[in-house]
């Protein structure tokens, strides 16, 4: 069994990449959006914000990050809606393939695209200043993170892209999570915010990731930070994994 889901996983995932290859675009185009406020941050308002020593850059680039992740799944719900609305999905329903191995190519395609835009992004900040003395396994502690949360946003991606009606009601519901950045210590210290948006801003699972980045960049204690991170990823992709198979076997009932 597991060999039959591996196989039908890694056909089904060539599929969806070559369809990624021949449509580039986008992901240069989930790249654009957090390139340009980078460059809007750091260039307009970097200036007038206090983060402590060393470029604006260095402290923006983690937030940047986690806003590209949630730019690029988007387009995760918009490719699963499209399967679901052409055909094709009752066609696999017809051949002899594991059923969730559909859904695993659509999310291990969102990875593999997400990793590039990443990478665009990361260049770019070289290009502005970024510096870090993180070695190795800094960087791949990092890889690591934006890694399993990109796969935890993906499968939130997957329920609209098995739900919606529409193709703007798929890709719609990303448009809170590129918020939920702008309320975290992604782009200023939280001590700065009035207390009930400190309140918040501290206790939700963006500071805790970007702090955890932000401290493997600078070489600094990680502390728990690092843990909730994780603890918030993974539970984040347990619960969004059981809420898209439901809606898997709903939908293909």
């Amino acid at each position: 069994m597991t060999t039959h889901f591996l196989a039908d996983t890694t056909t089904l995932l060539g599929r969806s990449l070559r369809h990624i290859t021949r449509s580039m675009d986008t992901i240069i185009t989930t790249a654009i959006m957090p390139i340009a406020m980078m460059l809007m941050f750091v260039y307009v308002f970097g200036g007038a914000i206090d983060t402590g020593s060393g470029p604006y850059v260095n402290y923006l680039l983690p937030g940047i990050l986690l806003i590209t992740v949630a730019s690029g799944i988007a387009y995760t719900a918009v490719r699963l809606f499209t399967d679901m609305t052409s055909g094709i999905f009752e066609r696999f329903q017809s051949m002899p393939i594991a059923r969730s191995s559909v859904l695993w190519a659509h999310v291990l395609t969102s990875l593999a695209a997400n990793l590039i835009s990443l990478l665009v992004v990361v260049l770019v900040a070289l290009l502005l200043g970024f510096r870090t003395s993180a070695g190795v396994p800094a960087w791949l502690a990092v890889t690591g993170i934006l890694m399993l949360f990109t796969l935890a946003l993906t499968w939130i991606a997957v329920i609209p892209g098995l739900t919606a009606k529409s193709v703007d009601g798929a890709s719609a519901f990303s448009y809170p999570l590129i918020f939920l950045p702008f309320l975290s210590s992604a782009f200023v210290p939280t001590a700065t915010m009035p207390g009930p948006v400190r309140a918040f801003a501290e206790h939700q699972p963006v500071t805790s990731i970007v702090n955890a980045i932000r401290a493997l960049f600078t070489q600094q204690p990680v502390g728990t930070q690092l843990w909730i991170a994780l603890a918030w990823c993974a539970g984040i992709l347990a619960l969004a994994y059981v809420l898209a198979m439901n809606a898997y076997r709903r939908r293909i009932a």
